[in-house]
């Protein structure tokens, strides 16, 4: 299992994404992660991702969503903090907007690292002083440094 700061670097950590939907918000992702990584289409990441909404949400409640799925031309884990300029409705389990968004990509043969991660995401933003520390930063750097410090 990979620990959640080691799927991060200070390029997949963005703060202020605008978008007005769920639908809207994981196509940006798909094509900012799909430009840092030639080798992922955007529509193939937005597919996956939309296709695993379509199963039920990926929103977690208190603001946290973990959009996340298994991809045949993904190498290795790939993790994206974003952290919305609005917060959007997510159809979140606790029915509140989301604000915080962790997209998780793996290679499609990587089942059960693929639950300790999300596992291990959905522990720490349960966390209530992460959720606030994360809110607070207003810079992709400074929400790097963050989460590094907060899930090492």
């Amino acid at each position: 299992m990979m620990l959640v700061h080691e799927l991060l670097t200070p390029s997949s950590t963005l703060c202020g994404l605008e978008g007005s939907s769920k639908k809207r918000i994981l196509e940006k992702a798909s094509e900012i992660i799909s430009e840092q990584n030639p080798n992922l289409e955007a529509s193939c990441i937005f597919n996956g991702l939309h296709g695993r909404e379509k199963l039920g949400s990926t929103g977690i409640g208190d603001g946290i969503a973990i959009p996340h799925c298994r991809l045949a031309d993904c190498n290795d884990a790939k993790g994206y903090l974003i952290k919305l300029a609005q917060p959007i409705d997510f159809d979140a389990i606790d029915s509140k907007p989301v604000d915080l968004l962790f997209v998780l990509l793996v290679p499609e043969d990587a089942t059960s690292e693929h639950l300790q991660t999300l596992a291990a995401i959905a522990e720490l933003f349960s966390q209530e002083s992460v959720r606030e520390q994360l809110r607070s930063v207003e810079d992709n750097e400074v929400l790097y440094q963050a989460i590094c410090q907060l899930s090492s």
